[in-house]
């Protein structure tokens, strides 16, 4: 039981504090700051969200990744967890990372987890890379925790900042040639990488589409042991999306000429779940790489926690492992918004995808 914790620190981080005299972050200054629930001045913040948007904009929808890479999976404003992966992985200064997304809601930190990964892709452009999750946009963000959080410890004009930097982010990665990293999953719209690299990334994330579905889409709950061939099917758990299927990995992995796909998007026990091989070689052909969300950081511990946030107070809050994998099944629908389209119930076979995206006009997404 937590009796007591520290107030945030007062003073905020200046432009001369942050920024060396070459413009670069000062990495681990930011890192005790914000440790200590630290704030930065407001023009500051503003400056690390843009420049690392800058760079982010220079970079491709799909990156090409050469391992060793160190892979990530969603942070969800657990600042504190981030900086024991960093403890355990190596330092950025000399560990390559790849970020497959979902760094903010639900957590109490996501914006400290915003300046400090930006922070870090500014100081090590080349080597620490940042993929988009389904929560960085406009639409969850205001339905969970980040808008409400930038708005307390910084402002509005803050968060749109963030938005911006979000819209930026890259879609997937492809590393060593072999394997594709993407936040949620496969799309019946995209057949080939070049299906990837095509698409517009700059803007907020529509509601279907094969956008939605880099960022949405979920293996089967049972991968591997199906008992048909049908390929997608709508995700009835996210209301939104597909689930998708063993044949549907094999057949992508075959036509790409890859081995494996790396994804996040849903809470793992172990840190990590190795689904089927494949059919033709010994490699996992999926893989769900760690999600954080620690039992030590979630639990409600007091209301000194609260008092310490200084007004902070999330609606979702979470008092147990258990209850945050939940999330992934019961708090992680799309909320509703009003560009949605109607999504169709029934699981969709190979070739029956006669409309885009498996569209219908008999049901709604919820």
């Amino acid at each position: 039981m937590t009796r007591s914790v520290p107030f945030p620190l007062a003073h905020r981080l200046t432009m001369k504090e942050v920024f060396d005299a070459e413009g670069r972050p000062r990495v681990d200054l930011l890192k005790a700051h914000l440790t200590k629930e630290g704030r930065l001045e407001e023009a500051v913040a503003l400056r690390i969200i843009d420049e690392g948007a800058a760079i982010l904009r220079q970079e491709r929808t799909m990156l090409d990744i050469e391992a060793p890479v160190t892979v990530c999976g969603d942070i969800h404003g657990q600042f504190f967890d981030l900086m024991k992966l960093f403890e355990v992985g190596g330092s950025p200064a000399n560990t390559r990372y790849l970020f497959l997304g979902d760094y903010v809601d639900r957590g109490y930190f996501s914006i400290e987890c915003v300046l400090y990964l930006w922070s870090l892709k500014i100081l090590y452009p080349k080597t620490l890379f940042l993929l988009r999750g389904n929560h960085e946009c406009r639409h969850l963000t205001e339905y969970f925790t980040f808008k409400q959080e930038c708005k307390i410890k910084y402002s509005e004009q803050v968060y749109d900042s963030c938005m911006e930097a979000f819209d930026c982010l890259p879609l997937a990665a492809l590393m060593n040639q072999q394997f594709l990293c993407v936040h949620g999953g496969l799309s019946p719209e995209i057949h080939t990488l070049d299906d990837i690299k095509k698409l517009d990334r700059f803007k907020e994330p529509p509601a279907f589409g094969p956008m939605c579905d880099l960022l949405w889409a979920d293996p089967l709950e049972d991968f591997g042991n199906e008992k048909t061939q049908e390929y997608f099917g709508h995700n009835t758990v996210r209301g939104c999306s597909y689930f998708y299927s063993y044949p549907a990995v094999c057949e992508f992995l075959q036509t790409n000429n890859l081995l494996s796909i790396i994804r996040a998007h849903e809470a793992q026990d172990a840190g990590y779940r190795m689904y089927r091989k494949s059919q033709t070689t010994v490699t996992e052909m999926l893989v769900n790489v760690l999600s954080i969300c620690s039992d030590d950081e979630l639990m409600n511990d007091g209301e000194e926690i609260y008092d310490a946030i200084r007004g902070f107070s999330p609606q979702h809050r979470i008092s147990s492992f258990e209850e945050a994998k939940g999330l992934d099944r019961i708090n992680e629908r799309m909320p509703p918004r009003r560009d949605a389209v109607n999504s169709v119930g029934l699981s969709m076979g190979r070739m029956n995808m006669g409309e885009p995206n498996g569209t219908d006009s008999n049901s709604n997404i919820q």
